[in-house]
């Protein structure tokens, strides 16, 4: 989460000092240029496998996931305040071990906020070094870093592998200076041209290059991009899913294409009661659901819509997580978690992890998907 212009939001700690524990589980057409609607409110509960230790002190912001060689589940975690990444078992929540330390050097980090994993790479977005770097799995090993001469102030990123190579979005939410309060000053609608910059990434012989490819943002009231963090992409239906955190103006998820236009269709805005956060997309075949989050303050909501017509087909809530950030959905089966599972931050001191399998059930969603 960051702050929204001229009304800062305030953390609220809840839970500190609890430690792991194992908890049961329970019992159409396409959109264009409309606003797609909630009709139905209705929240379900489904149980948390687990809650890692809690941290306070790191500030926990967005998980991801990488299955080792000989099928252990790492769930990696950046830990924005102490400037490392926090590694947990993916299938217990016990904590493995932590990575990096504070600087500008290979390996080090000053503030990482944004995480992705893909093939044995990792992806960190470091705000206030203003740059991404790509580690390597499963040493962690430093290969480089890029972006710097142009984000600002960046915070989240998605990660499109492709035939040669990756393209890499990350979302930039610079704003124009401080108000007399302290708050984060909107830049005009004119200057929200670069609220999001594609890389294309190439990892060859221990390196990892990246050019700048194009720059995103619309300007207009509709389709502009006020406070961004979190994105997340369906290559498949050419679709780009941003989330708009400016609650002064609305919390709802705008929708661009790859080559960052903006399509005319928002969504969400008639659901979410708090921040829009972060965003996955769990394919079912050619089908599937965007998992969303609503980062209440006591209690998360996470909103599932239609991966096709981006209708809200259900929400669920755990008994415990609430101010949550990132999300990450791991498709990987496991001992845990056959049919995968949901990662979500908690308060900004640990993560909790759904199976998927009892969202599923609760959500009347269908577990066996055709190709």
């Amino acid at each position: 989460m960051r702050a929204a212009p001229v009304a800062s939001l305030l953390a609220v700690a809840l839970l500190a000092g609890c430690k792991p524990a194992a908890a049961p589980a329970p019992a159409a057409p396409a959109v264009d240029a409309a606003t797609a609607t909630t009709t139905n409110r209705a929240v379900a509960t489904v149980a948390e496998a687990f809650l890692t230790p809690m941290t306070p002190a790191d500030n926990i912001d967005s998980p991801a996931s990488w299955t080792t060689p000989d099928g252990q589940v790492w769930l990696i975690d950046t830990a924005k305040a102490t400037d490392k990444l926090v590694v947990y078992d993916g299938q217990t929540g016990a904590h493995v071990r932590d990575v990096g330390s504070t600087g500008t050097a290979p390996g080090q980090f000053v503030r990482p906020n944004g995480i992705a994993v893909v093939d044995d790479l990792v992806l960190i977005v470091e705000r206030d070094n203003h740059r991404v770097q790509v580690l390597q799995l499963p040493d962690f090993t430093p290969l480089g870093v890029f972006a710097a001469d142009d984000l600002r102030k960046p915070y989240g990123l998605w990660v499109n592998k492709l035939a040669n190579g990756y393209d890499v979005y990350v979302t930039d939410s610079y704003d124009a200076g401080e108000d007399a309060q302290g708050n984060d000053v909107l830049p005009p609608l004119a200057e929200l041209d670069k609220r999001v910059r594609r890389y294309a990434l190439q990892v060859q012989d221990g390196k990892a290059q990246a050019k700048l490819v194009s720059s995103i943002g619309d300007t207009s009231e509709a389709g502009a991009l006020r406070v961004v963090e979190s994105i997340w992409g369906d290559p498949a239906n050419d679709r780009l899913l941003i989330a708009e955190e400016d609650e002064s103006y609305a919390s709802e998820f705008k929708v661009y294409t790859l080559e960052g236009k903006f399509t005319g269709t928002t969504f969400g805005r008639d659901a979410f009661k708090a921040q829009a956060e972060g965003v996955m997309l769990r394919p079912c075949g050619k089908d599937g659901w965007w998992i969303t989050t609503e980062q209440g303050k006591q209690r998360s909501v996470f909103h599932l819509f239609d991966r096709h017509t981006l209708k809200h087909v259900g929400a669920f809530q755990g008994n415990t997580v609430a101010n949550t950030d990132g999300i990450w959905m791991s498709m990987a089966a496991s001992p845990r978690f056959p049919h995968g599972a949901l990662y979500a931050v908690h308060d900004d001191q640990g993560v909790v992890a759904f199976d998927w399998a009892s969202v599923a059930k609760q959500l009347s969603l269908p577990l066996e998907c055709e190709n």
